[in-house]
């Protein structure tokens, strides 16, 4: 970092944050390394709820995805109250909206999901009939695909109340991101980590990202520092096959980038919530092409079936809307 951004870094930084525990953990993360970069910089936390926190008795995909996680967010960014927002890059819609721009995307941690239970050792060990609770239409698909006998229930709230479910009995066992079990210092909790091949991550799985009002160029400049070149890569391609998908809640969807060398190899499905159809397949390009490669990907999987899986979930969308 050159001594000239260093100077111009501002008085105060405000960052914008979930309240959860894990959110408030990642808020307080950057707010360190960013601390570490301007020492003279005043930086806080604002913890917010948003929409997505306080309608727990309905599915995310039923009240409009995970975009209500950072609305919130973008509206204390607009009105100047914060200056960046924090979010996991699950988690951000595709599309931002008209004015934000994402400023960085952070080193990834483990983006497998966690199978954890108390008293069985993996999806595998699970008898018929045993109850798995995920929040997830992509890994309920998967499930349902590879474990057509296990009863797959919603499961929704923050890591210590899904937790609390499994530990009072309401569940076999449930399925959460690693990495916020990892962050939270709770990886004593995870049984088996669910490999790629098992279970595929979602799009930006495991990644932070940053983002801030397009026009604070200032604050784009000053965030860089904290961008992974590799992580960025490979969270584009993911981000840019789901886009082309038109990925949402809705739509059961796995996408996961490997970079070797100059090589970017990214993997995807596309399923049905059931698990009765599950499109999948790969492709790698150079490392320069991530955005390409998503989009060829995304072309792929729907010329081989999965146009059809997408165009049912939004008929079935469309008829459940009010």
């Amino acid at each position: 970092m050159s001594s000239n951004v260093a100077g111009a870094a501002p008085r105060r930084l405000v960052i914008a944050s979930r309240e959860s525990a894990l959110a408030m953990w990642q808020a307080r993360h950057v707010q360190s390394l960013l601390a570490g970069l301007y020492p003279r910089t005043e930086i806080t936390v604002l913890g917010l709820t948003t929409e997505g926190d306080r309608r727990l008795d309905v599915s995310l995909a039923k009240i409009g995805g995970k975009g209500l996680f950072i609305k919130e967010l973008e509206d204390a960014l607009a009105s100047g109250r914060a200056d960046l927002a924090v979010h996991s890059m699950k988690d951000v819609p595709m599309q931002l909206p008209p004015g934000f721009a994402l400023a960085a995307v952070m080193e990834r941690e483990d983006p497998r999901d966690a199978f954890v239970s108390g008293r069985y050792t993996g999806l595998a060990a699970l008898p018929a009939g045993a109850r798995v609770g995920t929040s997830s239409l992509r890994r309920e698909c998967q499930v349902r695909a590879s474990h057509p006998g296990l009863a797959v229930k919603p499961l929704r709230g923050n890591v210590s109340t899904r937790l609390r479910k499994l530990d009072e009995g309401a569940f076999d066992a449930i399925l959460l991101a690693a990495a916020g079990l990892r962050r939270l210092g709770l990886e004593q909790r995870v049984t088996a980590l669910l490999e790629p091949e098992e279970s595929l991550p979602a799009p930006g799985q495991g990644a932070l990202g940053l983002e801030c009002r397009a026009e604070r160029t200032d604050l784009l400049k000053l965030l860089e520092p904290l961008s992974h070149r590799d992580t960025m890569l490979c969270v584009t391609a993911e981000r840019a096959l789901s886009r082309a998908l038109s990925g949402s809640c809705n739509v059961p969807l796995g996408a996961y980038a490997q970079l070797s060398g100059p090589q970017l190899r990214l993997r995807a499905f596309v399923g049905a919530p059931d698990g009765s159809r599950l499109i999948a397949g790969e492709r790698a390009a150079g490392a320069e092409d991530a955005e390409a490669l998503g989009t060829a990907l995304a072309d792929e999987l729907r010329s081989r079936g999965a146009g059809a899986i997408l165009a049912e979930l939004e008929k079935q969308a469309g008829d459940e809307r009010p």
